[in-house]
């Protein structure tokens, strides 16, 4: 098993890291990783937008499913034919929000074990075509040194994960009934959440090398950017549904 990662993940992500660090970088890591970055954003980027469009229509139906948690009460048997009906009106899969970030999992790790020893120039598995350097320069832009902890790093990637959950995030109900506190309540938990995530992004970061902090930061920049994407389509397919509608009722 440790193979097969090697071979499928861990080895072609290297490669390519160093093959980015001979040419088009300039032999600046810190571009290299960026470049990285973006080319392993693009390969999952449908995956990526799955599971955004997931989260999104599953957080716009939390209403109705806190409703239904209202109308069924202690029947749990009721309550969940009645959310799996609603999900099949909707065509929601409730899996589909955490199938694609699953499947994002092994490049993650293969990503950290990149940098944690390839940029320790550990480079006997680049392949004998892919010329390789005789050390590999960690100091990024001139000044940041990758192959070591960045508090600067940290903070700007809690600052992006920040951003990113301020996007997901739904309003929060206003309790004007007593029915209404679950979903109140679920509001708030977002809410901390919001704040949890960008905190635990900084003490996580703190413990990483500088390397892996800014694949973490300019892969987060990529998600929130994606999510702005597709929010906007959706914003427009949704507008151009209710003129087609308003259309309708007209005629």
């Amino acid at each position: 098993m440790a193979h097969l990662f090697t071979v499928i993940f861990y080895q072609p992500i290297l490669n390519l890291l160093i093959f980015l660090y001979n040419t088009v970088s300039f032999h600046d890591l810190g571009i290299a990783i960026i470049l990285l970055t973006i080319i392993i954003k693009l390969i999952l980027w449908p995956l990526g937008r799955q599971s955004i469009r997931a989260q999104k229509s599953l957080q716009e139906l939390q209403p109705k499913i806190n409703e239904l948690k209202k109308n069924y009460g202690d029947d749990k048997v009721g309550l969940s034919r009645a959310t799996m009906d609603l999900y099949k009106t909707h065509k929601i899969n409730p899996l589909s929000s955490c199938l694609p970030l699953l499947i994002q999992i092994p490049f993650l790790f293969a990503v950290y074990q990149v940098f944690r020893a390839g940029v320790s120039n550990d480079l006997h598995l680049v392949y004998a075509f892919i010329p390789k350097p005789e050390i590999l320069n960690t100091m990024a832009f001139g000044f940041l040194d990758l192959a070591k902890r960045s508090v600067y790093l940290a903070i700007l990637a809690g600052l992006a994960q920040f951003w990113q959950g301020k996007m997901m995030l739904t309003k929060k109900a206003s309790v004007k009934i007593p029915e209404a506190k679950d979903e109140n309540m679920a509001a708030m938990m977002n809410k901390q959440m919001l704040y949890f995530m960008p905190a635990l992004t900084v003490f996580i970061g703190l413990s990483l090398p500088g390397g892996l902090t800014l694949y973490w930061l300019v892969i987060t920049i990529l998600t929130a950017l994606q999510q702005l994407l597709v929010f906007r389509k959706k914003t427009d397919r949704d507008n151009s549904a209710g003129k087609i509608i308003e259309g309708e009722v007209v005629k």
